[in-house]
């Protein structure tokens, strides 16, 4: 299917790779940035514009995977004039229904994954979150997306946007607390590396018992005195209040087990 693809951020990019891997022609590639977008382009081999209203016409396939307050913009400018298409975003906390008032074939494609562009993934590992307006088109978008995961998931818009809440909690919060870590080596010209034995094992120990049955260190034990001595050492008081909070939660939460 002839498939123009709408974005050429961290997600756009992945996505759209794995897609012509598995065999699907892209035809185009759009994005407001040209740099961003012949930089795209290139990898697919196919031709780009930064102008919206050279988007082509013609393609059965469009698919938005842009920040999620555009996407409401973008089906405004290109759905009216192409009610033959079927159309996609990837977005885990828009609902479907932005294409509603459009009637045209739509549906979401959302890959559960944190990406950057120059650091390769293996999307069939990736977790795929799939809806679409009919079955038709459920049956096309499960089809695109078994081409490129083995994990394809039906969820509908609700319960996507609690998938996406509960991967900014695992992935981004959890990277922040990597990222306030760092900073408190920096000042002692302690080397992260070091800490990466760490982490890993912290992921691993999920892979075969739940979070909080993982959940070790002076904060399930409540330990005011460690803890005490720890927020002394905190560089400002941000940090020193997310460090109470998460004690708080994660003492309460350890309570709550042993009920």
């Amino acid at each position: 299917m002839k498939t123009v693809i709408i974005g050429s951020g961290n997600l756009a990019t992945h996505l759209s790779l794995a897609l012509k891997a598995s065999g699907m022609t892209i035809a185009q590639v759009y994005s407001r940035t040209a740099e961003h977008a012949a930089e795209l382009a290139a990898r697919l081999g196919c031709p780009f514009t930064a102008q919206v209203d050279e988007v082509l016409t013609d393609a059965g396939l469009y698919i938005i995977s842009v920040n999620d307050d555009a996407i409401s913009g973008v089906a405004v400018r290109l759905c009216k004039a192409r009610p033959q298409a079927v159309f996609l975003h990837t977005a885990g906390s828009v609902p479907m229904s932005v294409f509603r008032p459009y009637g045209v074939r739509h549906g979401v494609l959302y890959p559960m994954q944190t990406f950057s562009k120059n650091r390769p993934v293996d999307f069939r590992t990736i977790p795929c979150f799939i809806e679409a307006s009919d079955e038709p088109t459920l049956a096309l978008v499960r089809r695109i997306a078994s081409g490129i995961s083995d994990r394809v998931v039906e969820a509908d818009s609700e319960k996507r946007r609690k998938l996406h809440l509960a991967a900014v909690l695992a992935c981004n919060l959890a990277n922040h607390c990597y990222r306030l870590a760092e900073r408190v080596l920096e000042e002692e010209q302690i080397d992260f590396s070091l800490y990466l034995p760490l982490i890993m094992e912290t992921a691993r120990k999920v892979t075969t018992m739940s979070p909080r049955e993982a959940q070790t260190g002076p904060m399930v034990r409540y330990d005011l005195g460690v803890m005490a001595a720890q927020v002394s050492l905190l560089p400002d008081e941000r940090t020193r209040q997310i460090y109470r909070l998460m004690a708080e939660s994660i003492h309460e939460d350890s309570l709550l087990c042993v009920k």
